[in-house]
This record gives structure tokens, sequence and C-alpha cells, in this order.
């Protein structure tokens, strides 16, 4: 059976054609989301990419058994309409997304969350093989996460189960994109970094990371705080200590509640590897006293940049398969 999976995130669209017997992708293809389009443009885009990523498989969409579409936010399983999209500019409330993209491309679309995407391929293929549980965390635009037991999504009330990016780490804490306040995504994502270091720099003329951004603080990125943490400057290194910090607790939190065998953490933040990493697993086995935590692997993703679209591939797969 041959599948398609769309990561439709914050800043791109990934697509990937994939073998669901083998799980091999046959081709991958990338685009900028551009989600100040808006939704009708963004579907365009996405249907595009979907036939030119068959053509470069040597396919055509209608060689297609399903398409898998993983969105970043809120959705309805029975009717394909997304709710909540937080970190997508444009009105996505109600948007028929599934019944747009099975009219452009003639096949059934099942939709699921982006990071629980993620999530499943990590837990088949990646680094949560042969874990009982896993819970995963997407670091990037914002924070998204998932949660696997025994090899299968633990969905929640309409596939919700695993918003770890809204754990509320400070009541009082900054305004969400979701409306809470002090959400662990405020403090810990990709755009957490950048308001951070926004705030940092202003008063940090001559650091290190203010020179790699070419002058615009609002332009750091996670890579480059690694880079100026790891040449000792000192705006960088206090960046990733709070960061760090911030995302310990959570995942502390997630690890007592949960009592998972691995956390996985992917995305443009946990590219920074043990930078990050380490710190983490140091707070946690600090805030976690009532399990054991020694058994607990917290480790960085494995399959890069095709897991949110293999992950809805074979979320489609399995859908389809179900179906009498």
């Amino acid at each position: 059976m041959i599948l398609a999976g769309i990561d439709l995130g914050g800043t791109k669209i990934a697509v990937a054609v994939v073998e669901q017997q083998s799980s091999r992708v046959l081709a991958h293809s990338y685009a900028p989301t551009d989600s100040p389009q808006g939704p009708d443009a963004v579907l365009q885009r996405i249907a595009t990419l979907v036939h030119t990523t068959c053509a470069q498989a040597g396919f055509t969409a209608a060689d297609l058994a399903a398409v898998g579409l993983g969105v970043p936010g809120v959705y309805d399983l029975a009717t394909g309409h997304t709710h909540f999209l937080p970190n997508l500019a444009g009105a996505w409330r109600d948007v028929p997304a599934g019944p747009t993209l099975h009219h452009a491309l003639g096949r059934p679309v099942w939709l699921i969350n982006d990071a629980r995407a993620f999530v499943l391929a990590e837990t088949l293929l990646g680094a949560g093989r042969n874990a009982h549980t896993v819970v995963g965390l997407t670091l990037g635009t914002g924070i998204g996460g998932g949660i696997a037991v025994d090899g299968q999504l633990w969905e929640g009330l309409d596939g919700t189960a695993g918003e770890v990016g809204h754990l509320t780490m400070n009541l009082d804490g900054p305004l969400c994109n979701c409306g809470n306040r002090g959400c662990l995504e405020t403090y810990a994502s990709g755009l957490a970094i950048a308001r951070l270091a926004a705030h940092r720099l202003a008063t940090a003329p001559e650091s290190l990371l203010l020179h790699l951004a070419g002058g615009a603080a609002e332009e750091v990125t996670p890579a480059m705080v690694g880079q100026a943490a790891a040449a000792n400057d000192a705006v960088a290194q206090s960046i990733l200590a709070q960061v760090t910090r911030y995302l310990g607790a959570g995942v502390a939190n997630l690890v007592t509640t949960l009592s998972p065998d691995c956390v996985i953490l992917g995305g443009s933040v946990a590219n920074l590897g043990e930078q990050l990493l380490t710190p983490v697993r140091a707070v946690v086995r600090d805030r976690c006293r009532a399990i054991p935590v020694d058994r607990v692997r917290i480790v960085q993703a494995e399959l890069g940049l095709d897991a949110g679209a293999l992950g809805a591939a074979l979320w489609a797969g399995a859908k389809t398969e179900k179906i009498p």
C-alpha cells in the first residue's frame, strides 16, 4: 500500500510518499507554509506538493491508498475540519482541510495532530523502538507532544492527549497563543527563545549572539544560541539555562505523571543535542522523587525532518485498514 503523509508546520510543509509494509520513504518534498496567505492558499500548496512528491516516486495521486495530514493543533477527526491551530496565521477555525484535500487529490484523507504523528513515527521506527511507554515533545515554533503505549497512540478525548506545550508552568506567566498564561510553550519553544534573546540583547550589544544574528535580535535561532553558548557567550548561556530549567521541569511533570520508560525530544530546539539534553536530564533527576527516574531514557529524536510526515502516512494507513 502506497501512502502520502503531510506535516503542516508553522514555517514549512513536508510531504512524504511511503510504502506501508516496509515504512520506507520513497520520496519527500518541502515547501514554505506561508500561512499569512490563508488556509485556501496553504491547502492548494499542499495538494500541489503531494502531486509533485508522488511524481518523484514514480506514482500519481490516484495510486495512493490514503493520505495523512498532520496539523499543528486541534481538529475534528470525523469531519476533517480544523478547529484551533494557534501557531498558524490565518482563520483556521472550522476549515474543511480534509474534504478540501480529498477533493483535490481524490483519495481518503485522515487528520492527526502533527506532534502525535511525530511521536507515532519515533515510537515505531525511531528512538522509541521497543519502549513500553513513550512521551514525545516537538520543540519548534511552539511545543507539541504525544503519548504512545505499546506502540499505539494514546488519543484521549478527540485525539487531544499530549498537548504538553500547554502545561501551566507559571500561573501568572506570559500569555500563550492558546489563551492561557504561563504555558511551557512560552518558556521553551523557538519563539520563546527568540523573545528571550531580544530582551536580553537589548542591554548586551557586545554579545556574540547578536553578531551571529546579523545585529537583529529578533532573528536569533536555537542553533545560534547553541553556537554562542559553546563559545562562552554569557547571554546565550543564560538563555540556555532558563530554557532548559523550564523544559526540564515540564518533562519532570510528565515523567512523574506517566512514568514512561522513554522521553523523546525532537524539533529545532532539540537539535541543540547534549547542550539541551544534559541539563534537562539533571532537572528531571532533581525533581522526580517518586519514581525510578534512572530507568527513564531522555533522548533526541532519530528520524529527522521526515518524522511527522512519515507518522501521518502510517496513521492514514492504519485508519484505512480499519474500514470494512
